[in-house]
């Protein structure tokens, strides 16, 4: 990680430091210096989530690139894949941009770059970035007023984004389906109901009334919740719950059982496997999947890779590796056979699709993965030393790793857009699970905590 960039993008509190017009205006600007095409007009698309503060980043994001003569194009309320797609299917676009802090509350927001082809900066292109924003000589150099870039709205974009969403799962057909939906108050509110409702199903859309205030608030793919209350009170087939810029998804069974992102990506290994489109029956997902991911994926005869946390870490080895199929326990999923990042959307329709063609419902589908109990404790720390560095807190966790020894693991790491410290312990059984959980955050607060 760099000095702005965390493992998704930059990220902070709306209005302060980095997430101001002015520090949004040099990032506009930067970009469309690193990004521009010199023999061509070049430009970029911008979209945002529902936040009160999206407005103003994304305007002063769109001043900066004029100002260094690319035009921008402002899509306006978009899920941040639906600005990967629309970047990477247009000639004329260098670059794509969404303001949004993903699952974090709307007091936050963030700003996420993608290049020509729709995948996240690597983390090169991000210190090439990092630099020109340091450098105010370089960014001083403005375009004449004659090469100034102009704003272009669009409106054709949900619609863009909509088809190319049907297009990777033709023919499907989800009449006599009932599916509730949880839109996070985000950018998925008009899409989602939208999509479903014309595939045939029956929708009961939830969350799905934005006032730049409640997005991500007590609601979403990080508070499922009240989605498993109204998958079983409704006697829904399926529960879809998103996060507030559409990228991820955490799905809930007709019984109300919340279903990880490991789990999902189970069940889509053993249906690609099946239909032999699990190409090198590879999976990645990251250091944070639980065990059982791992023993499902070996009982299937799928080699299991573990990349660093975040999903740009994880299309990477992706792409190194030829998988097509990854993503994160927390709903980033990706099937690079049809889309560049985490699509929640498209997962949805993934899952939707196994569902209909096997006639199964998903709490029979989930069966293919057993979870291990797994425990996971959030420490808010005022200094971030490397873990190992720190006598006592590394001691605490090898004394737990060895109590543990093949029947669990332990991940201690902290946040890349957060001041906060991720305790994670998997074992035999919950008691045990959470007990050592708890012993080392407390270790961790004494020592780090705020």
């Amino acid at each position: 990680m760099g000095k702005y960039f965390g493992t998704d993008g930059i990220r902070g509190v709306a209005n302060r430091h980095p997430m101001t017009p002015e520090f949004a205006v040099k990032v506009g600007r930067a970009a469309a210096f690193l990004f521009r095409k010199k023999e061509k007009k070049s430009r970029i698309i911008i979209g945002r989530d529902t936040r009160l503060s999206g407005d103003m980043l994304a305007s002063a994001l769109m001043s900066g690139i004029c100002s260094a003569g690319v035009d921008a194009v402002s899509a306006e309320i978009l899920p941040t894949p639906g600005i990967a797609c629309l970047t990477a299917s247009d000639e004329t676009a260098c670059a794509g941009i969404v303001v949004s802090a993903s699952h974090n509350p709307f007091s936050d927001n963030g700003i996420k770059l993608f290049d020509k082809d729709g995948y996240k900066l690597s983390e090169e292109t991000e210190a090439s970035l990092e630099k020109l924003l340091e450098n105010d000589a370089a960014l001083d150099d403005k375009a004449s007023h004659v090469e100034i870039g102009q704003i272009v709205s669009i409106s054709d974009g949900p619609a863009r984004y909509k088809n190319f969403l049907l297009s990777t799962c033709k023919n499907l057909s989800l009449k006599g389906l009932k599916i509730a939906l949880d839109c996070a108050n985000g950018a998925v509110y008009h899409l989602a109901p939208q999509i479903f409702s014309e595939l045939g199903a029956e929708t009961l859309p939830l969350f799905a009334a934005p006032d730049g205030k409640n997005i991500n608030a007590g609601c979403g793919s990080e508070h499922p919740e009240f989605l498993s209350d109204a998958v079983k009170k409704n006697k829904a087939d399926i529960g879809l719950a998103f996060d507030g810029d559409g990228d991820r998804l955490v799905a809930v069974d007709e019984k109300g059982e919340v279903l990880t992102g490991d789990q999902l990506m189970a069940v889509y290994a053993r249906d690609m496997q099946r239909n032999k489109k699990l190409e090198n029956h590879i999976v990645v997902s990251t250091v944070m999947s639980n065990i059982g991911l791992k023993a499902a994926l070996q009982k299937m005869g799928v080699r299991h890779l573990a990349a660093d946390v975040g999903d740009r870490r994880v299309m990477e080895k992706m792409r190194e590796t030829g998988a097509v199929l990854g993503g994160e326990n927390s709903g980033h999923l990706l099937f690079l056979n049809h889309h560049t990042t985490g699509d929640g959307l498209l997962s949805a329709l993934q899952l939707l699709k196994i569902m209909m063609d096997t006639r199964q419902p998903l709490s029979d589908l989930s069966r293919v993965m057993a979870v291990f109990p797994q425990a996971l404790v959030n420490v808010a720390v005022g200094k971030k030393p490397e873990i190992d560095s720190v006598a006592v807190i590394r001691e605490k966790i090898q004394s737990v790793e060895n109590s543990l020894a093949e029947k669990g693991r332990v991940l201690v790491r902290y946040s890349g857009t957060q001041p906060v410290c991720r305790i994670m312990v998997e074992g035999p059984d919950r008691e045990t699970t959470e007990r050592y959980c708890r012993e080392i955050a407390e270790v961790v607060q004494k020592e780090l905590g705020l």
